[in-house]
């Protein structure tokens, strides 16, 4: 299996070159796929091979074998995001310096794997952070513990709801580092709320974790007029997830007949993304071309993941192809700030990142003057002076709050909470019907959302999630419709209060303002 050398550098954990004792030590962290490590041909320092005795890998806490032992052997486990640290028997000093560390290994289903990289000896202790970590076992009870002494030593306070969790922290590898304990955010819901989407059918009673005073009542009163008049269309109407590197060259021309090529080697291109994952699916690049800069933007699918990592990726693997293959870049940054991640911006909202979901309804007059006391009428004319402001202000969404849904939402079902900035844009749209009736419908053009992986299998956050029957594969736009869903049961909430001018009175019934 090809492995291209910008990949396989990332074997080595930079940074990790140690002087300890009489001898040296690295890190190797496995950031391809779970994989056997069968053996260690030759390592080298500075064109050097050491003795095959002089080296040996500890690969758990308590496994410690020499290379000849492992070369014996028939294999041993090398799993993804597993870390193993190479001792060396060299007496070598400490020293600012970079010195070039070689390494030769052969592994299942990858073959021989070679690759070299640049790194200074540091002294044993100067790397270590303040924080107490355990390399073999950083989420043991009794490293949890030491962390915990440490930070009420720190700050002088004491560790007591911060400390009381029911999650196993051994399942928090590649979710949190240096875990001390969780944050508690209430949860309360709202519903249950009809839905007539293609993946969401039926009644959904919704978990939504808030600090906020009057949130989950004036969702709870959007859901109650929605469910009067049918409840919720809701329709995915595009999927995306990109990384966006940047290329660049001598002159403009070398960046224009590069994008040319990479049209042209689309299929090889795509062919080295997916090899990285099971679920990651290139569709197209976009490009764009300034200065002597050739922006690519990948855009994958990627399953029930919300798919940042799963695309960068794969993304550096398909770059990697890419260096090795075309000649003239004179250099290369794997994100440009293009794909704008953790970042509202214009090319999101017109091109999709994440889920582009739209929900929609129609809503009653009756229903509206008995619910909310308020005419249709008198909500499509603030949308209109409000469409005015939003244009003045330059926001990037013309409702009035739908990121408060989705945050609660988000936090409740362990999304990434950062995402809410792509998630935060949103088109309102309304419309009076000859009966008099109001149309309303919003548009959540990047709304970034996973049902498998990421936060979403721990503890409370899969509860919540498989409490909307959203948790695991083939969920993920049941999930994006009943978001967008509940997006519109908020906005139509607060669209009445607010042209009703009961906005006040709620937040001094319900909120903190009393």
């Amino acid at each position: 299996m090809f492995v291209p050398s910008i990949l396989l550098k990332q074997l080595y954990t930079r940074g990790s070159l140690t002087k300890a004792g009489n001898g040296l030590t690295f890190t190797l962290k496995n950031r391809l796929k779970d994989a056997t490590i069968n053996e260690v041909k030759w390592i080298s320092l500075d064109g050097e091979k050491i003795p095959e005795d002089k080296i040996s890998l500890q690969l758990t806490s308590d496994t410690r074998v020499s290379v000849a032992e492992l070369n014996k052997s028939e294999g041993k486990p090398f799993g993804l995001r597993q870390s193993i640290t190479v001792h060396l028997d060299i007496n070598e000093a400490p020293c600012p310096e970079k010195r070039k560390l070689g390494i030769c290994f052969s592994a299942s289903p990858f073959g021989k794997l070679k690759f070299e990289v640049d790194d200074n000896i540091t002294a044993e202790g100067q790397r270590s952070a303040s924080i107490p970590r355990d390399d073999m076992d950083d989420y043991g009870e009794s490293i949890i513990k030491t962390r915990q002494e440490y930070f009420e030593s720190a700050t002088g306070k004491k560790v007591n709801h911060v400390g009381k969790y029911s999650i196993d922290p051994t399942e928090l590898q590649g979710n949190i580092e240096h875990f001390i304990g969780v944050a508690q955010v209430p949860i309360g819901i709202a519903g249950p709320l009809k839905i007539n989407g293609e993946h969401a059918k039926g009644e959904f009673v919704v978990p939504l974790a808030t600090t906020e005073g009057t949130l989950v009542a004036s969702y709870n009163r959007g859901m109650k007029l929605l469910n009067m008049s049918g409840g919720v269309t809701a329709t995915v109407v595009d999927d995306a997830m990109q990384r966006a590197p940047v290329f660049i060259f001598e002159n403009a021309r070398g960046a224009r007949d590069f994008v040319k090529w990479v049209k042209e080697n689309f299929d090889k291109i795509k062919e080295e993304a997916e090899a990285t994952s099971s679920v990651a699916q290139l569709t197209y690049i976009d490009h764009f071309l300034s200065n002597k800069f050739a922006f690519l933007r990948f855009n994958y699918k990627t399953g029930d993941a919300a798919g940042q990592n799963m695309v960068g990726r794969a993304t550096f693997a398909a770059c990697g192809w890419i260096l090795d293959h075309y000649e003239g870049i004179e250099n290369f940054y794997l994100e440009s700030n293009f794909a704008t991640d953790k970042k509202a911006s214009q090319i999101n909202i017109m091109r999709t990142r994440g889920k582009r979901v739209t929900a929609e309804a129609t809503i009653k007059r009756e229903h509206l003057l008995e619910v909310m006391r308020v005419d249709p009428k008198q909500i499509d004319y603030h949308g209109r002076v409000a469409g005015v402001g939003s244009f003045l202000s330059g926001v990037n969404n013309t409702g009035l709050h739908s990121p408060n849904g989705i945050t609660a939402m988000f936090i409740a079902t362990g999304q990434d909470v950062a995402n809410v900035s792509e998630s935060s844009a949103g088109m309102m749209y309304s419309e009076l019907t000859e009966e008099g009736d109001l149309y309303v419908s919003i548009t959540i053009p990047s709304l970034i959302v996973a049902t498998y992986g990421g936060g979403t299998g721990i503890g409370t956050q899969r509860e919540c999630l498989e409490l909307l029957d959203c948790y695991g594969r083939d969920r993920v736009y049941k999930f994006a419709e009943i978001v967008a869903s509940v997006v519109l049961a908020g906005e139509i909430s607060l669209a009445s209060a607010i042209s009703s001018s009961d906005w006040v009175s709620s937040h001094e019934q319900y909120g903190r303002n009393r």
